[in-house]
């Protein structure tokens, strides 16, 4: 049997089993903490590792598992937010078992299925109860797949099994399997997390200041909307697969009664608030180009792994209390088929760049023209883009070629970096590698 690959530093890995040393070398854990392998040792079975605190120690290779990224699954067959009428238009004169399914409009959180059957078009509400989906209340699923895998197998009260998916045009939808966060080694304990004031508010769910295992995190709490669950559990999906020092971290997810994802805390909030907050007396030169450096290493992560934010801001890059900035709110990256009416937002259009709000075409090239309007934010102490200009009015503006002024007492190193940032052709912005390798001369002469 082949001996299994070892684990490199850096890894990390979660506690299946509580371990409590049997030497002064060895580092003690309970079940669930998250350790990261710092350096293999000559025996296969032994790592040297760290816990959270910083603590050092050697740890047991069969008292862990290596965590594993959640991966999201297309769903072709899945059309959205489709009406009735639409449905049965796409699927009516055509062959038995074709099928789709589609958000209920009549009951905000259900799903319809609609399938073809006898020249007719059926269709079947799926309900969202107690966290599961069932057409029947008989048998119970965790996600749509399953539900058309089953189908798909056997009628099982239908008209017909399902036999055809009806692909949607235009990219697919996604969806994740909450199984899979606990094969990953993600999933942490209800009883380990104190809850405690509302520190944010989003659309789908408020963010919590609180407690994992005494020390502090942001919990950010599904709303009783389930709608929201598979968007909570998609960023989470993604959170599993990106490890930056400028990105917020996924600590793990709770799935009980609501759905928690529990992050890394951020003690001194987001960006923008933290700027106007402090202001030019507080906020030095080298804070800013230290703000500006950290975000653009961790977009140029982004970029390096084809990964688009598509939403960009100071609003969403929070900073710790050692004054690191760390680019958050990941729940709308990596939509191939992101439209904020799928979400319920809209755009933020004074960060968006014009291909993106006219084609709806997101990349690293549209999210350079945000990290442009970032860095005026940054130089500007946060003051809203595009001042004296109607809201209504910028895109009219910036199609015509205008672009904002250098804020007052701003490097003209960095104005050169928004210019180039906020290029007509989308294909003549910079990479963030390369303005982040610019960044970096930066921050080596600013005091």
């Amino acid at each position: 049997m082949p001996m299994a690959e070892p684990w490199q530093p850096g890894q990390e890995v979660v506690a299946v089993y509580d371990f409590k040393g049997t030497t002064v070398e060895d580092l003690p854990f309970a079940k669930g903490d998250v350790l990261v392998i710092t350096r293999t040792t000559r025996d296969i079975n032994w790592y040297k590792a760290k816990n959270n605190n910083g603590n050092e120690g050697m740890i047991p290779a069969t008292y862990v598992q290596k965590r594993k990224e959640v991966s999201l699954h297309a769903m072709p067959w899945f059309h959205g937010k489709i009406n009735r009428d639409n449905a049965a238009d796409l699927l009516k004169q055509r062959q038995d078992g074709l099928f789709l399914v589609r958000e209920s409009v009549n009951f905000p959180g259900d799903y319809t299925l609609s399938v073809c059957c006898d020249g007719k078009v059926e269709h079947y509400r799926i309900i969202y109860k107690n966290n599961k989906l069932t057409i029947d209340e008989d048998s119970f699923f965790d996600n749509l797949p399953q539900i058309v895998e089953h189908y798909s197998k056997d009628a099982d009260g239908l008209c017909t099994k399902l036999i055809t998916p009806l692909p949607r045009v235009g990219g697919n939808f996604f969806s994740v399997s909450p199984e899979e966060f606990t094969q990953g080694g993600w999933t942490i304990s209800l009883s380990d997390l104190v809850v405690g004031e509302l520190i944010g508010k989003g659309e789908f769910g408020d963010v919590h200041k609180g407690l994992y295992r005494d020390k502090p995190v942001a919990i950010k709490k599904l709303k009783d909307d389930n709608r929201a669950a598979q968007s909570f559990l998609q960023e989470a999906s993604l959170m599993t697969s990106v490890r930056h020092q400028n990105l917020v971290s996924l600590i793990g997810i709770v799935q009980d009664e609501t759905i928690y994802l529990v992050l890394e805390f951020m003690g001194k909030g987001n960006l923008v608030e933290y700027l106007r907050s402090r202001g030019r007396s507080v906020i030095t030169k080298k804070n800013q180009i230290n703000f500006a450096t950290d975000t653009c290493s961790a977009m140029a992560y982004l970029e390096d792994r084809k990964l688009v934010h598509r939403d960009l801001a100071a609003r969403n890059v929070l900073v710790n209390d050692e004054g690191t900035a760390k680019v958050s709110d990941f729940g709308l990256a990596d939509r191939i088929d992101f439209n904020p009416a799928h979400v319920g937002g809209k755009f933020p259009i004074k960060w968006t760049a014009p291909e993106a709000l006219r084609d709806n075409k997101f990349t690293s090239k549209s999210d350079m023209w945000s990290f442009g309007i970032l860095l005026w934010e940054i130089y500007s102490f946060g003051r809203v883009p595009y001042p004296r200009i109607p809201l209504a009015d910028v895109v009219m503006h910036v199609e015509r070629g205008y672009r904002m002024e250098a804020p007052e007492g701003c490097p003209p190193e960095i104005y050169q970096i928004m210019t180039d940032a906020w290029k007509k052709d989308a294909k003549e912005r910079p990479t963030f590698q390369t303005v982040l390798h610019k960044l970096h001369d930066l921050q080596a002469v600013t005091v």
